[in-house]
């Protein structure tokens, strides 16, 4: 089961200058935070695939919501904030061509779907029904991966799934102590075709989390620091901490900025 969190790539996209627009976000301390999480995934063994920003998609960073990889299989997404349609299409030709993917499309016109709404436990897939992903987006997801159960679960905040739960390990669900956050944890427990442990945080922000090749990566000490004791506490793998505080303001956190990809063979030559 641990190798599900076993991957050899990641596809990241670097900051266009139009991010600005998204919100109040210093866009040099954005970058800097950026580069570091990007020097982190190659620390972690992983091949990075950097895109270039793209003006005209102020969101192309935020690289999760385009795509579902499961033993590397593609699901293209629809995203549901219709200025981002496009960004799927340089996501689409890069997994193809350079990681040499198989690719699924969602045929249902009216789905939506944010790659950040699905969660995949290693043994079952969650997915948030929020105001990017609907039902018909739930259902795409369970069409292309039918060897697993597949959840549709409610969001109520603007917040996309894995902004309350992410996983951070095997079989560790990682959840803020919200109420809101709680109440998604109830949902998914509720109807989960399996059982899991719990990593409660005191900070919602801190539950973002991204458990790769046996090592934990989470936000830094200066960004959720009552959550860092947390950690420090209760899990004895590696650990590695990222500040993300600048991007996170406009996405989930530390899941959005990459696709985790594991791929069994070499990359073909360019």
């Amino acid at each position: 089961m641990a190798s599900t969190f076993r991957y050899t790539h990641a596809v990241v996209c670097r900051l266009p200058l139009s991010l600005r627009t998204r919100g109040e976000i210093e866009l040099e301390e954005a970058k800097k935070q950026h580069e570091s999480y990007v020097r982190l995934l190659r620390e972690l063994g992983l091949d990075v695939i950097e895109l270039p920003p793209d003006e005209t998609l102020p969101e192309c960073v935020f690289v999760e919501d385009t795509a579902v990889v499961c033993n590397g299989t593609v699901l293209i997404t629809k995203p549901g904030s219709p200025h981002r349609v496009k960004e799927v299409e340089t996501i689409r030709v890069v997994l193809k061509k350079e990681l040499d993917l198989p690719i699924i499309e969602i045929s249902d016109q009216d789905a939506k779907l944010d790659g950040g709404d699905v969660l995949f436990t290693g043994k079952e897939f969650f997915v948030g029904l929020s105001e990017w992903t609907n039902e018909a987006g739930a259902r795409a997801v369970a069409a292309a991966f039918p060897e697993y159960p597949c959840t549709p679960v409610k969001v109520t905040e603007s917040k996309h799934l894995k902004g309350y739960v992410t996983m951070a390990g095997p079989d560790v669900l990682c959840v803020g102590a919200s109420k809101e956050a709680q109440e998604v944890l109830k949902r998914m427990e509720r109807e989960a075709t399996f059982s899991y442990q719990t990593l409660t945080l005191p900070e919602d922000s801190a539950a973002n989390v991204l458990y790769i090749n046996g090592t934990l990566v989470h936000r830094s000490l200066e960004e959720v620091p009552q959550s860092c004791k947390v950690f420090a506490e209760k899990v004895d793998f590696p650990r590695r901490s990222v500040s993300i505080s600048q991007l996170a303001k406009t996405s989930s956190g530390l899941s959005s900025c990459c696709l985790l990809i594991k791929r069994s063979r070499h990359i073909r030559s360019l």
